[in-house]
C-alpha cells in the first residue's frame, strides 16, 4: 500500500521534514557554539537520546541475543568522533559547508563496505569517490588541503567516521535491536564528553581545539532554551528519518537527504555565514552528484 500525505509519497515527505529539522538543529548548534564548547554541545545533544531510547528499552526490553560487544563499542566511538568533528565544523565553517562535508559519508561507506563486508565496489562508486574528492577540493580550495587546515581535515573525519559507524551498523543489525545500536552511540557520546571535560581540569587545550577537551561551562538564561530546542530537533530528525525509511525504498528517500545542504545554506546565511561563492556551489554540486550516484546504484 502506498502511503501519501497531501498527494506526496509519505516516505519522501518524512525525509524532507527530517532534513529540515536536522538543518535546524545545525543552526542552533552554531548559535550555541558562540558560548559553549563543541564538546559540551555534543554532550547535551546525546543526553536527550539516552533518556528517550533508555525509556523505550525500559518499556519494551530487547529480545535479540547480541554477541558483538566490541563492534558495538566501535560503532559508538566512530559515531562519537564523527559527531565531534561535525559539531566543530558547524561552529567554525559556514553551515552549508559543514553539512556538505558530512554528506560525503555515503561515498566512504561504499568503500568501507567493499573492504570490510566484501560488498561489490561498482564502477559508479569509484566515479562517485572521484567526484566527491573533486567537490571537497573545490570547497576547501587547494591551499586549504595542502596546508592541512584543521577544519578541512575534520570535514574528512566527519564523513569517514560516519561511514565507519554506518558500516558497523550493517553487521550489528543482525545481532542487536536497532535501539541498542543507537544507544551505544548516545552512551559513548554522553560518557565521553564527561570524561574529557573532567580531563580539562588538568590539561590546557587552546580554544581552537575545544571539540576534544574543554571545561564545562554552565549555560545561562536563554541558552538552556536553545539546548532543549537543539535536542528536540535532533530527536525529531532521527524519528522522521526512521519513519521515512520504513515507508519508502531507501534509494528513493536517500536522495532527499541532500536537501539538507540547501536548508543549511539558507539557515547559515541568516545566521551570518558568507554566501557560498561559485567554486563552493560547484563543489557542493559534485558531492551531491557523487552521493546520488551511490544511492541510485543501490536502488537499482
Amino acid at each position: 500500500m502506498q502511503h501519501k500525505i497531501l498527494n506526496i509519497d509519505a516516505g519522501i515527505f518524512y525525509m524532507f521534514m527530517a532534513t529540515l529539522t536536522f538543518a535546524g538543529m545545525g543552526g542552533f548548534v552554531k548559535i550555541l557554539s558562540e558560548e559553549l564548547p563543541s564538546l559540551e554541545i555534543a554532550f547535551f545533544r546525546n543526553i536527550f537520546g539516552v533518556v528517550i531510547v533508555g525509556y523505550s528499552l525500559y518499556r519494551r526490553p530487547m529480545t535479540t541475543g547480541g554477541g558483538k560487544p566490541l563492534l558495538l563499542l566501535f560503532r559508538g566511538l566512530a559515531g562519537f568522533i564523527a559527531l565531534l568533528a561535525y559539531f566543530n565544523n558547524m561552529a567554525n565553517l559556514p553551515l552549508g559547508v559543514a553539512v556538505t562535508f558530512n554528506k560525503t559519508s555515503p561515498l566512504f561507506l561504499a568503500f568501507f563496505a567493499w573492504i570490510f563486508l566484501s560488498e561489490k565496489l561498482p564502477k559508479t562508486a569509484i566515479l562517485a569517490l572521484l567526484f566527491g574528492f573533486m567537490g571537497i577540493t573545490m570547497i576547501a580550495k587547494p591551499e586549504g588541503i595542502m596546508a592541512l587546515d584543521k577544519d578541512i581535515l575534520l570535514g574528512f573525519v566527519s564523513g569517514i567516521g560516519a561511514a565507519l559507524a554506518y558500516t558497523s551498523i550493517r553487521e550489528l543489525k543482525n545481532y542487536y535491536d536497532v535501539r541498542a545500536i543507537a544507544l551505544s552511540f548516545m552512551l559513548v557520546g554522553t560518557v565521553g564528553p564527561i570524561l574529557l571535560m573532567g580531563l580539562a581540569e588538568f590539561i590546557y587545550v587552546p580554544k581552537n581545539y575545544d571539540f576534544m577537551i574543554a571545561k564545562f561551562i554552565m549555560p545561562q538564561g536563554i541558552t538552556w532554551l536553545y539546548i532543549v530546542i537543539a535536542g528536540l530537533l535532533a530527536t525529531a530528525s532521527q524519528l522522521l528519518m526512521t519513519k521515512a525509511y520504513s515507508l519508502t525504498q531507501a534509494g528513493i528517500v536517500g536522495t532527499i537527504t541532500y536537501t539538507q545542504i540547501l536548508f543549511a545554506v539558507i539557515i547559515g546565511t541568516v545566521l551570518g555565514d558568507s554566501f557560498p561563492d561559485m567554486w563552493v556551489w560547484v563543489g557542493m554540486g559534485l558531492i551531491i552528484a557523487a552521493g546520488l550516484l551511490v544511492t541510485l546504484h543501490k536502488k537499482k
